[in-house]
């Protein structure tokens, strides 16, 4: 049984979870007060790598939420990790990806080109062009590393079209090539042990929330952290009893996991 009075620190998904497209859900803006003033602190987790932590930030903010870069996490972010920590080596990249995506790797030291590289990475790349699409499946045949930062084979959009993400490239790819790519991302673990790891906290002290099963609840359950199920997104009440297993807590909206914070903590107060 979950005990919300641990509770240090939130993730918290966001499309689906805190907002719609471009509509702010009316339990967000409390939400979030409630948790400053409980002192949790949160981190807002994507799994799109198409913009910046400067471009979420004013995202955010557009739609009313206060935010700084320092509370965005990315896929992105994980996969640089993971090039420091696994494949040092690994100076030049060769990216799918956006100029945005494509800043965060030359910020982070890497060099990225297509004339010989070390490792190729796949994001969602709003910019693909045939031509690099090829390349990319060149270099894969070859036998560099391949990376992924996610699996997602579709971003979710409230406009009239299919806005095809990374999982969907890197489908084309390992069809191309036969190879498949290490992924990052949810539900990959990774991303919910780093930022413990970098907040100094207990797993329990961590609470996921989000509205996707085979993501955020997914990633909560390999990572051993609490995780709060909205159904303001994608899973429904019945698809969440279907589970074979039941995420910690399953809530309306995060007003009412506002509520249960308060209470939470109410109850262990001396």
């Amino acid at each position: 049984m979950i005990d919300l009075s641990l509770v240090r620190h939130a993730v918290l998904d966001m499309d689906g979870t805190l907002y719609s497209g471009a509509r702010l859900f009316g339990s967000t803006l409390p939400f979030l007060e409630r948790l400053r003033s409980l002192g949790i602190g949160y981190t807002f987790l994507t799994n799109n790598t198409s913009i910046s932590k400067v471009e979420y930030v004013a995202k955010l903010r557009k739609l009313g939420i206060e935010a700084e870069e320092i509370q965005i996490y990315t896929p992105a972010e994980s996969t640089i990790i993971y090039l420091r920590h696994h494949l040092p080596h690994a100076k030049t990249v060769a990216l799918l990806g956006t100029p945005s995506l494509t800043q965060e790797f030359v910020e982070a030291g890497f060099a990225v080109s297509w004339d010989a590289p070390d490792v190729v990475v796949v994001g969602f790349d709003k910019t693909l062009t045939y031509e690099r699409l090829c390349r990319a499946a060149y270099w894969i045949s070859t036998g560099l590393p391949f990376l992924a930062t996610h699996p997602d084979f579709v971003c979710p959009t409230d406009e009239a079209t299919v806005l095809v993400d990374c999982g969907s490239i890197c489908a084309c790819l390992i069809a191309a090539t036969g190879r498949h790519p290490t992924v990052f991302g949810k539900p990959n673990p990774s991303i919910l042990v780093e930022l413990c790891d970098r907040l100094h906290l207990n797993r329990d002290q961590m609470l996921m929330v989000g509205d996707r099963i085979y993501t955020d609840m997914k990633m909560a359950q390999e990572a051993g952290v609490p995780a709060a199920l909205v159904l303001t997104g994608e899973a429904t009440a019945a698809q969440a009893a279907d589970m074979p297993h039941q995420p910690d807590l399953i809530v309306t909206d995060v007003g009412e996991l506002g509520d249960l914070l308060a209470g939470a903590r109410r109850v262990t107060a001396p």
